[in-house]
């Protein structure tokens, strides 16, 4: 009996080890967006390029595992995770109560500010006041839609598929302002020939109940060996340098936020 015990021990041990390597050498799927720069966009080539992307590579490389980029459309994000499309999402996700009512989320990989954005004095103000019957434009399902239908209930808001499609609307006179982060607005229209003309509008926008605390990967509920792995991935990047590479690449400030 003892002899036949040790034999099973010893076939579940070398099934658990066969599996262990299995599992860090399968690929790793990635939901990305791909039209959020210069966290993620893609080049003429189609290669996609972005803060979140050499994200996704570093995070793939640590964990020994190929990474399979998954493009996914936003407001599909979720969903696509969930039907398990993908493992993980890498797309400057923020960390919101709403959110995780249906996924997880390791702990955030950057944190910055939502703000306004319209033409240089425009005439009127970033307030509820100053926003009524004003042409509002913003990401659909983001946290910024959550933000304006709570905050500026009187604009006249008109929702895009891509942060891409809201700035092209604002720089054509369609919209009167839209709100999004803070920092891809400076990086991806202010301080582009097609941002003159254009600044912030106001300071801002602090609503933790809509804009979270921060950008996380995401994960189905159940994975949560996989959350926890990303999460000592995201402080160990942090820790030996590798972020302030990864920061300075695109970011003249440290755009992780407050420890």
């Amino acid at each position: 009996m003892k002899l036949r015990r040790l034999i099973h021990v010893f076939i579940a041990g070398t099934l658990l080890l066969a599996g262990s390597t299995v599992y860090a050498g399968d690929a790793l799927r990635v939901g990305v967006e791909g039209a959020y720069p210069p966290f993620s966009w893609k080049e003429s080539d189609g290669t996609l390029k972005g803060f979140d992307i050499d994200f996704a590579h570093e995070v793939c490389k640590r964990l020994g595992r190929e990474c399979v980029l998954v493009e996914q459309e936003w407001d599909g994000m979720i969903p696509a995770l969930l039907a398990k499309k993908f493992d993980t999402i890498i797309a400057s996700m923020s960390i919101t109560e709403e959110r995780k009512k249906k996924i997880d989320f390791t702990i955030k990989y950057y944190n910055t500010p939502a703000k306004l954005v319209a033409k240089k004095d425009p005439g009127f103000e970033g307030t509820a006041a100053g926003l009524n019957g004003k042409r509002l434009g913003v990401q659909r399902a983001t946290t910024h839609q959550c933000s304006a239908e709570k905050l500026y209930p009187g604009a006249e808001l008109v929702l895009y598929g891509t942060q891409e499609e809201v700035w092209q609307d604002l720089a054509s006179g369609r919209l009167d302002a839209q709100l999004s982060d803070s920092l891809q607005a400076y990086e991806g229209f202010l301080a582009l020939e097609a941002g003159k003309g254009f600044d912030f509008l106001g300071g801002a926008i602090d609503d933790v109940e809509c804009q979270g605390v921060g950008a996380g990967f995401a994960v189905r509920k159940e994975d949560s060996a996989l959350r926890d792995s990303l999460s000592k991935i995201i402080l160990d990047i942090r820790a030996d340098g590798t972020y302030k590479n990864m920061n300075d690449k695109y970011f003249a400030v440290d755009i992780y936020g407050a420890d």
